[in-house]
C-alpha cells in the first residue's frame, strides 16, 4: 500500500501533488512491471477522474498539476504553448556555480525505444533555454576520482522551453550535471553520494508552479520544498558550506 500523495493544492477545478522522486505519472511502455502510478492513486484518493496538465521524469520530484477535467487541460494547455506558466527547480549540481545565467542550447528529440516505437519523430535540434541562478557552493573535503575535494552548488532553475529532459541536458552541457542523474550525469560523484551520504535520488524537484486560473481568473502559485532526501543531504552539508 503506497503512502498517501502530498496535496499542495485542490479546488473543484485543478489539484496539484508533491510527486516523490520515482513514481509515474501514468502507465508507460517503459515500465511495464509497475503497478503504482500518480494518477491512479491520485483518483483513488480523491475519488475523482484526474487528468495530468503536464509531466514530470520518473525521477524527478516536486509540483505535479492535474486538471479535473479534460475540458480544463485544453484551457490552461494555451498557457503552456504561449510560455505563461513559471516553473521553478531546485537543483544540487557538481561544480561550482555562482551568479545568473542563461543556458541558450538546442536540443535534438531524444526517441524512446518504447514510448516512441513508431513514431515519426524528427530529431533536428530544436531551439531550449534554461535560467539558471546559484545559490549556495559547498566543498567536502574528500576525494573524488583525481579531485582532493568534491564541490557542489544547489541552484535555481527555470526552464523557458519544455524539450525533454531539459534542465538534465542542459546542466550537463555546461560541465555541471543534476547529481544522482543516471543518464546525463557523472557515474564518479553519483557513487559517492551513494556511498558516502546514502544519497540515491536525481536531485532536482520542482519547488513553484505559477499559472492563471482559467477559471477564477486568478494567478495561482504553488510552492513546495525539494524532496526529502534533498533536504536531508543539504542540511549534512551546513558545515561544509562556502
Amino acid at each position: 500500500m503506497s503512502d498517501p500523495l502530498r496535496i499542495l493544492y485542490q479546488d473543484e477545478y485543478f489539484v496539484a501533488i508533491d510527486k516523490p522522486p520515482g513514481l509515474l505519472v501514468h502507465r508507460s511502455p517503459i515500465a511495464k512491471r509497475e503497478t503504482v502510478f500518480a494518477v491512479q492513486q491520485l483518483r483513488d484518493q480523491i475519488g475523482r477522474f484526474v487528468y495530468p496538465v503536464h509531466r514530470l521524469d520518473r525521477p524527478t520530484s516536486g509540483i505535479l498539476l492535474f486538471a479535473l477535467s479534460p475540458e480544463l487541460v485544453s484551457a490552461i494547455g494555451a498557457q503552456w504553448m504561449q510560455k505563461q506558466v513559471q516553473k521553478e527547480y531546485t537543483a544540487i549540481v557538481r561544480g561550482f556555480v555562482s551568479g545568473a545565467g542563461l543556458i541558450d542550447y538546442a536540443l535534438s528529440f531524444k526517441r524512446d525505444k518504447y514510448a516512441d516505437k513508431g513514431k515519426h519523430l524528427d530529431n533536428a535540434p530544436q531551439p531550449a533555454c534554461s535560467e539558471y541562478l546559484g545559490m549556495a557552493q559547498y566543498v567536502i573535503p574528500m576525494p573524488v576520482g583525481r579531485y582532493e575535494n568534491a564541490r557542489y552548488s544547489l541552484m535555481q532553475l527555470n526552464p523557458i522551453t519544455g524539450r525533454k529532459h531539459q534542465l538534465r541536458r542542459h546542466l550537463a552541457h555546461i560541465r555541471h550535471p543534476i547529481v544522482g542523474d543516471t543518464t546525463h550525469g557523472d557515474g564518479k560523484q553519483n557513487t559517492f553520494l551513494r556511498e558516502h551520504f546514502n544519497f540515491q535520488q536525481l536531485a532536482l524537484s520542482c519547488t513553484r508552479l505559477s499559472f492563471s486560473h482559467p477559471v477564477l481568473q486568478q494567478t495561482i502559485s504553488i510552492r513546495c520544498q525539494p524532496h526529502a532526501d534533498m533536504v536531508k543531504l543539504l542540511d549534512r552539508w551546513q558545515q561544509f558550506k562556502q
